[in-house]
């Protein structure tokens, strides 16, 4: 069972924190649910070493709620508890200030707990926790970067549910090419790029290479690699906190959506993904071929078993409007080296460099969930020596493979009866996630949308 951290290490960085720190007076406690919404509670200065030294109760019904906020009833989990609390335990090493708040604030990530101090089932940290765990039956440590791409959008007209690409901050031009990799961009959005960097350095995120990428006002950010793979996704979720509240200083609004545009690309979140052994020596590094036998056998698992996670990889509605062809994102379970075109693609580095990077989800799904639905098809790969058969090469979009799942329903029915997914997540988690995600799907198309009326309203 996975129990909360040692209570004299967090005593020990809290006090710590409060001291380096006297001018804080207010701190954030933030808690990503099963959809990836962050939730939790804004507390005094005061309060915080007991919130460290004893955790912090939350209402059950916060790993319930759809991605608006809404009880999930059909869960179980609100009336029949009573709604019971739950503990939220701080994660170590999370407890920063945060440097965009006029106020002294600070933030920290929190995991849920039950009572007991079990780790509650519908979390996600948790969830992922036990699928690295698993790796330890092979000696091997999963090491993991996550890479995400945004948008920057004109904040009044995407309030508006109208998104157009904002008029640079250095210079008032509103892009509206493609541009891919366009230096220009970068120099417009420099000052939103340079408080972001210094943000990023205050709170020691280790944020990696800037590109414009395909479309007017997207961009990619990476995130250093990590030897461990729950650290790669927290500091995920902080930069996907810090990127939004930066944007907002400027009056922008970064979004994180798969699909925000029809006739631009979509964002996607790039999982990079090796495997350490004892002595941390990277296991795939095999300068004598491509793909030696064990990284062979971790994309045949994660290619097997690519589309029972779709339900985790696009988790909503809009997600699947990102997987179209000639996209840069993938549109079946496939591999090829140095090949934008595929799902898997082993990038051109060499030696200790040498990884797969995962390329199915999108920039709108959980990131403890993909890296653990990933890492579970990695782990599923070596222990079954899946081989993932030839690899693609040329235009992977013009090769038959196998489909993924192409619509939200069709992915919910396929993680809820896959074989797979109830092995790794545990049949509780999978109800739970699929009975949040499946309601949720009912509540968004029952609304009729501003579309169906100019389709419909008078044309039949």
């Amino acid at each position: 069972m996975i129990k909360p951290p040692d209570r004299a290490i967090l005593r020990d960085e809290a006090n710590r924190f409060l001291t380096e720190n006297p001018d804080i007076q207010q701190v954030y406690l933030i808690y990503t649910d099963v959809v990836g919404v962050q939730r939790g509670k804004l507390l005094t200065r005061a309060e915080l070493l007991p919130a460290w030294e004893n955790g912090r109760f939350m209402a059950c019904s916060a790993m319930s709620m759809d991605v608006t906020g809404r009880d999930v009833e059909e869960t179980g989990m609100i009336w029949e508890t009573g709604d019971a609390d739950h503990t939220l335990w701080p994660v170590p090493g999370t407890l920063k200030r945060i440097p965009w708040s006029q106020v002294p604030r600070a933030q920290y990530l929190g995991s849920f707990h039950d009572l007991n101090g079990d780790g509650a089932i519908a979390e996600p940290r948790h969830a992922l926790q036990r699928i690295v765990d698993r790796f330890a039956e092979f000696d091997l440590k999963p090491v993991a970067a996550v890479e995400l791409e945004f948008y920057l959008l004109d904040r009044d007209s995407a309030l508006a549910g109208k998104p157009q690409p904002p008029k640079g901050l250095a210079c008032p031009e509103r892009q509206r090419h493609f541009q891919g990799y366009y230096l220009q961009d970068l120099e417009d959005f420099a000052p939103f790029f340079d408080d972001l960097y210094a943000a990023a350095n205050a709170q020691h995120l280790p944020l990696e290479a800037l590109l414009s990428e395909y479309s007017p006002g997207q961009m990619e950010i990476g995130l250093k690699y990590r030897t461990d793979a729950l650290l790669a996704c927290d500091e995920a979720i902080q930069f996907k906190r810090l990127v939004k509240a930066i944007a907002e200083k400027h009056g922008l609004i970064a979004s994180f959506m798969a699909k925000p545009y029809a006739n631009w690309t979509g964002c996607g979140m790039h999982l990079h993904i090796s495997l350490a052994g004892v002595d941390g020596r990277n296991i795939f590094t095999d300068d004598a071929v491509v793909a030696n036998e064990p990284l062979r056998f971790a994309i045949g698992g994660m290619k097997s078993t690519m589309a029972d996670g779709m339900a985790i990889f696009a988790p909503n509605a809009n997600s699947y409007r990102r997987f179209r062809k000639s996209s840069y994102a993938p549109i079946a379970p496939n591999w090829g080296f140095n090949n934008r075109s595929v799902s898997l693609r082993i990038p051109a580095g060499k030696g200790a460099a040498r990884h797969v990077e995962h390329r199915a989800a999108g920039a709108d799904a959980n990131p403890y969930l993909a890296m653990a639905a990933a890492l579970a098809g990695v782990h599923h790969g070596l222990k079954n020596k899946i081989d993932p058969g030839p690899m693609i090469e040329g235009n992977g979009y013009e090769q038959p493979c196998d489909p993924m799942p192409t619509n939200w329903f069709a992915a919910l029915e396929a993680f809820r009866r896959s074989v797979f997914v109830q092995e790794y997540f545990g049949d509780e988690f999978v109800r739970t996630f699929a009975t949040i995600k499946e309601v949720e799907a009912d509540r968004f198309f029952s609304e009729p949308q501003p579309l169906d009326f100019e389709y419909y309203l008078r044309t039949i």
